[in-house]
């Protein structure tokens, strides 16, 4: 069966999703359908579908399959299924394609729709079972809390990533592709005290993206209203998961509500991918009251090929925790109690302060002194801040630096950020060589490079009891 609409820039803004119904006979095994437009920088077409089972916005069940833009056509059948679609029982009545209007030209756009249906006979494949791996012994524990695979938008298969992951010496890996959770067909039964995996899925639409953790079922991604952020923080706090807010910066800063999210990802990719932009705005929720752990992750698209480590591969920054045994549930409480802080890489800075014995993500009455450990950073500069700015700086002498640092009355918390001094012209010098002769990346000014400090590491902030 094939149906052809013709979308505009009217549908758009009625809403960003655009259904094309389709029904599905008993006895069906496997769905096969192809989306063709005339694909333009102006012109994007998400695709998706959902089973009879969809309630409308916000669903529990009847999600299918999402691949945003990376694909144009997908299968769905009993044993197995595309990348980014969900397999299994194929619930006979209507079903729908589901389009992502993210971009339309003025003009509009034809968008056709086939699908293709068969009733061979076909096994029932279950949906991978979830591990619970455990690594004994408390300490640091390093991970990256952000990556994707071809179960959205990146050409590399989990199995690149997995071995990317060990390449880094990593403990730990959330990978949250986008508006999905098919990549668990793949990290549950690999997920193992060497290399823990943590449930993982972006939230990704046009005005904003989150993450979501700790979750087994599918989040429903389709937000047309500044308060869905709401609605939300309410779907993933019902199944007991974490929130977190993506990327608050340019390009895709976050422009709904704000959620009683649990975490921000305060640092993205390499420092100078305007993170600054993305610290300001977890300053200024500090500053107005907001407890919120910081976290950081590379948003790295797996390639199909492995590549060597540099400052754009996975874990660039490196999320680092202590735990008290490596497991999942243990990294989903240290995320939520803020026990660590934000490294620029695997072998970055070690940052870690303490007050009168509390933590990082602890509460205090009252914070006169701050004990501040620092590892691998000699020649730079550490700065103490509180929610008005900038309350101390010192030099950090050595590789291996300790000190007790006298605070009068900060305000509200206290944390801690490492900023390149001796170190900045070899971390300049690396992003220019990945860049050559060409634009700076990311809309980046000389200016920005030239001005703009360079965090090495970011700590989580001690609350101080009002």
């Amino acid at each position: 069966m094939q149906m052809t609409a013709h979308v505009t820039p009217a549908d758009q803004a009625a809403n960003p999703y655009f259904y094309v119904p389709f029904e599905v006979p008993a006895g069906t095994t496997r769905i096969e359908v192809t989306l063709v437009y005339q694909k333009a920088p102006d012109c994007i077409i998400d695709l998706g579908a959902f089973d009879p089972r969809d309630t409308g916005y916000p669903t529990r069940e009847g999600f299918r399959g999402w691949s945003g833009g990376a694909r144009d056509r997908f299968f769905i059948a009993t044993d197995d299924a595309t990348p980014g679609y969900v397999h299994g029982e194929i619930q006979p009545g209507r079903w729908n394609v589901i389009l992502g209007l993210y971009k339309v030209p003025e003009q509009g756009v034809d968008v056709t729709v086939t699908v293709a249906l068969d009733g061979s006979p076909r096994a029932l494949a279950p949906q991978p079972a979830r591990p619970a791996p455990v690594r004994a012994g408390a300490g640091w524990y390093r991970g990256d809390l952000h990556c994707h695979t071809f179960h959205s938008d990146a050409r590399g298969g989990p199995e690149l990533l997995h071995a990317a992951a060990k390449q880094a010496g990593l403990d730990f890996l959330a990978v949250a592709d986008h508006n999905t959770i098919t990549q668990r067909r793949y990290f549950h039964p690999h997920s193992s005290p060497d290399l823990v995996f943590v449930r993982g899925m972006e939230v990704t639409t046009a005005v904003g993206h989150a993450n979501v953790f700790g979750v087994d079922e599918w989040i429903d991604f389709r937000m047309t209203q500044p308060s869905d952020a709401h609605v939300l923080e309410r779907l993933v706090h019902e199944r007991r998961g974490l929130l977190s807010i993506n990327h608050d910066k340019p390009v895709i800063p976050w422009d709904y509500d704000m959620p009683a999210a649990d975490c921000q990802e305060v640092w993205q990719s390499t420092w100078l991918d305007w993170n600054w932009v993305s610290l300001a705005r977890y300053q200024q929720r500090l500053a107005a009251g907001m407890r919120l752990s910081a976290i950081g992750g590379s948003d790295f698209h797996q390639p199909d090929r492995l590549l060597p480590e540099g400052p754009l591969v996975l874990a660039r920054p490196t999320t680092v925790l202590w735990l008290p045994e490596l497991s999942e549930d243990a990294v989903l409480a240290a995320m939520r109690a803020g026990r660590g802080y934000i490294t620029e890489s695997p072998d970055g800075p070690h940052l870690e302060i303490t007050v009168g014995g509390a933590v990082m993500g602890d509460s205090v009455e009252a914070a006169g002194e701050v004990e501040v450990v620092v590892r691998r950073a000699a020649g730079d500069r550490l700065w103490l801040l509180d929610a008005t700015g900038t309350i101390a700086e010192l030099p950090i002498p050595s590789d291996d630096w300790s000190a007790s640092i006298s605070l009068e009355g900060p305000s509200l918390f206290v944390r801690a950020e490492i900023v390149a001094d001796a170190s900045r012209e070899r971390l300049v010098a690396e992003l220019k060589a990945i860049v050559g002769d060409g634009e700076l990346p990311w809309n980046l000014t000389p200016r920005d490079v030239a001005e703009q400090p360079i965090r090495r590491a970011l700590s989580n902030p001690i609350y101080i009891e009002a």
